[in-house]
């Protein structure tokens, strides 16, 4: 790339920060931060061939490094029927990346000395008191049995709790008959009634026996809401968004912003992208649909997978994770935090799975599958969306796009690896 089109290159991250405005993000030009804008450009070759190809609709993608945004831009479309362009101030159903924002919130009330890791839930919330185990005998109908121990809110944070999700093949009908809500899905009912719902019914294993991903941030955004004594959603606002900036980040979005939205799809090899059906998907015994995040009650604020947001707010997020629990002046975490929920706590319960108090943690278990570096922490969305942050480089990476299921689309992973591939430092 000569340098009058690396200086566009830089001009068009700086007019698209810009459209995000008030996200206030500090933009840098590749080269000042060990990056390659000609190499970055392989990250819109890869989305746009992908757009091309009718695989997505579009995506926004945002590189940052040494806290300054050195790529960011949006691809495609936010909605193929209307012709709506995405746009960097895109809003996008971020699912499973609101649970390490819950997970944030908790930490920030233990470090106010509300409670110990090592706490058994039931203190807090006693419907969790005595809980049971569910047992599939090889013949015979199932029954259940008490458990060795009751959870605590480690288990909680690193999903050791016996808790899982509505798509289990044995508990998620349970889940589902119990009218056990995972955040998916409009619901008729408040964190409140459906906690009180997930602890009638039985856990899959012990607490802090294995690893198994579940519903236990919703357990615990319960939690938080119990100790604060405020719902999750203003906790969340008050106490994380507003001082990190997410100004665009909400379980419910407002009418005036809703035309920001971007369109949900479905991709199937058989069908190719089509846009989200009106009505529910069903998958065995999970159900779920696109249109949660502004159809029903609006009652449910789901810890482990309710939110809304764009690339800029999460970033925001992100960097604030990357300074130690620092946005400028305002700690919002102290440095020990970070570095405990950055850290492994699994041990030796999690074969090759690497995870800490909220965050997925890549290359502490077993070699890296693909450019990263140990100890960086990272997680992805239902709906198509992922982040990473790598303290040893400094640098964020974020993906968003609209897409479930997704069949054997990569982009997520790609954009990662091409984020990685454009160090020159």
């Amino acid at each position: 790339m000569n340098r009058r089109a690396a200086v566009s290159a830089f001009l068009c991250v700086l007019s698209m920060a810009a459209a995000a405005g008030a996200q206030e993000l500090l933009v840098a030009k590749p080269e000042s931060v060990g990056l390659s804008s000609e190499r970055l450009e392989r990250i819109a070759a890869a989305v746009g061939r992908h757009v091309d190809e009718k695989r997505i609709a579009g995506a926004v993608t945002l590189v940052a490094r040494r806290g300054r945004v050195a790529w960011f831009k949006a691809q495609g479309l936010a909605d193929r029927e209307s012709g709506k362009p995405m746009r960097p101030d895109t809003i996008f159903r971020i699912c499973s990346m609101t649970k390490p924002i819950t997970s944030v919130a908790a930490m920030m009330l233990y470090e106010d000395g509300r409670f110990l890791l090592e706490d058994p839930v039931s203190k807090y919330l006693p419907e969790f008191k005595n809980p049971k185990v569910f047992v599939k005998p090889a013949s015979g109908d199932p029954y259940s049995i008490p458990a060795t121990k009751e959870i605590t809110v480690r288990d909680l944070l690193r999903h050791t709790s016996g808790i899982t999700y509505n798509w289990h093949s044995d508990l998620g009908p349970l889940y589902t008959a119990a009218g056990v809500g995972h955040g998916l899905l409009p619901y008729d009912g408040t964190i409140e009634e459906n906690v009180k719902r997930l602890a009638g019914l039985p856990l899959l294993f012990n607490p802090g026996e294995r690893w198994e991903y579940g519903l236990g941030v919703d357990v615990l955004g319960r939690l938080v809401e119990i100790l604060s004594g405020k719902t999750l959603d203003e906790f969340l606002k008050t106490r994380i968004f507003e001082p990190v900036g997410m100004k665009d980040t909400y379980f419910y979005l407002p009418d005036n912003k809703l035309d920001r939205l971007a369109a949900a799809y479905t991709y199937y090899k058989d069908k190719g992208l089509n846009r989200f059906p009106e009505t529910p998907i069903t998958e065995g015994p999970m159900i779920y649909s696109a249109d949660y995040p502004y159809r029903g009650p609006k009652k449910l604020f789901s810890g482990g997978a309710g939110l809304s947001s764009t690339a800029a707010d999460y970033e925001r997020f992100c960097q604030m994770m990357l300074d130690g629990g620092r946005v400028g002046q305002t700690r919002l975490l102290s440095r020990k935090s970070v570095e405990l929920m950055t850290q492994d706590q699994l041990g030796k319960i999690g074969a090759d799975q690497g995870f800490g108090l909220g965050f997925g943690i890549e290359g502490v278990k077993a070699p890296l599958s693909e450019f990263g570096s140990p100890g960086t922490y990272s997680w992805g969305g239902f709906f198509f969306t992922a982040f990473s942050i790598d303290p040893k480089e400094q640098m964020i990476v974020i993906f968003m796009a609209q897409l479930h299921p997704a069949e054997d689309v990569s982009l997520d992973r790609q954009v990662n690896t091409l984020a990685y591939q454009a160090i020159v430092d």
